[in-house]
């Protein structure tokens, strides 16, 4: 076959993405976060999405949850829902900053009652002035969960370092701390620079912190709205990030092509550096956490049958 042949580089073509498949294929577990939705339309948009998700068979969804009585409602309704209406694993978010401790122990109790084995535990924003309630950090929300029931504790790590943080040691401290009161799992902040992740899990390790430390991954469909998320997360956005997504603010359907890309990379590159779980920030849309997840050998099998 002539290798100038258009057979010829469509056979090369397929057989690379071919072996991209299987060198991922069994390797790759996920798992997704979604948030409540405000209005009618968000809500359709949310169940579309989960239902649209759901054959991927993740480990478990999680529902963010703010610190408006309100946002607790609607997380509290969309983890029941999940329950009654897909063959889910719902993890609902739980903040304790500004909450009494008999508020914290009725949710508790009620998630249990629902059947919810698994909290991701957050102390939540404060506001300037606002009262800090009974907790005043993570450590306590998650002593006062295991306390009460023994609930899988999930909590936040940030590789590049909590903004409020003193420095990147009294941060990973912080992190023991929330694991030696009984986290079993450190969902990070999203990132865009796998050495600085894998830096920081050696840092975990040689702190002696058995955790298992689950990478946020966010596609990113929108760089002006990421630059705003990145100046009060204190996330870098690389060079190269400026580079490629330039001239593309009224291109939508090429940032998601450039988005699908640059978390199928990020998954690949962390695979070969033995990590397996991915927990994808959906933002409630499910179309292009789908295809990604479909590229990483994670899809529904009735569609493969």
């Amino acid at each position: 076959m002539a290798r100038s042949d258009p057979s010829y580089e469509e056979a090369r073509i397929a057989e690379f993405l071919n072996q991209q498949i299987a060198d991922l294929d069994g390797k790759v577990n996920v798992s997704f976060e979604f948030f409540p939705p405000k209005t009618p339309d968000m809500r359709k948009t949310l169940w579309s999405s989960i239902k649209k998700l759901e054959p991927l068979s993740p480990e478990f969804v999680s529902v963010t949850y703010g610190a408006a009585a309100s946002t607790r409602s609607r997380t509290h309704d969309v983890i029941t829902k999940i329950i009654r209406e897909t063959g889910l694993t719902a993890v609902p978010h739980l903040t304790c900053i500004g909450s009494t401790e008999a508020e914290i122990e009725a949710i508790a109790e009620d998630y249990w009652d629902k059947g919810v084995r698994h909290i991701v535990a957050l102390r939540g924003d404060l506001g300037e002035g606002a009262d800090t309630g009974d907790f005043e950090y993570a450590t306590d929300l998650v002593e006062k969960l295991k306390s009460l029931h023994d609930f899988e504790i999930s909590v936040a790590a940030y590789p590049e370092v909590h903004p409020e943080a003193d420095s990147a040691r009294s941060d990973l401290l912080n992190l023991k701390r929330k694991v030696d009161a009984g986290a079993s799992r450190a969902i990070s902040q999203f990132f865009f620079s796998a050495e600085k992740f894998l830096h920081f899990r050696d840092n975990c390790e040689a702190e002696g912190l058995g955790i298992d430390l689950t990478p946020g991954i966010l596609p990113v469909t929108n760089f002006p709205q990421l630059l705003k998320f990145a100046k009060f997360t204190q996330v870098d956005i690389p060079d190269w990030m400026f580079k490629v997504y330039e001239g593309l603010q009224d291109d939508p359907e090429t940032s998601r092509l450039i988005a699908s890309h640059i978390a199928i990379e990020q998954v690949k590159l962390l695979v070969k550096e033995g990590i397996s779980d991915f927990h994808f920030y959906t933002l409630n849309r499910a179309d292009l956490t789908y295809a990604i997840c479909h590229s990483l050998g994670k899809r529904c099998l009735s569609s493969v049958a």
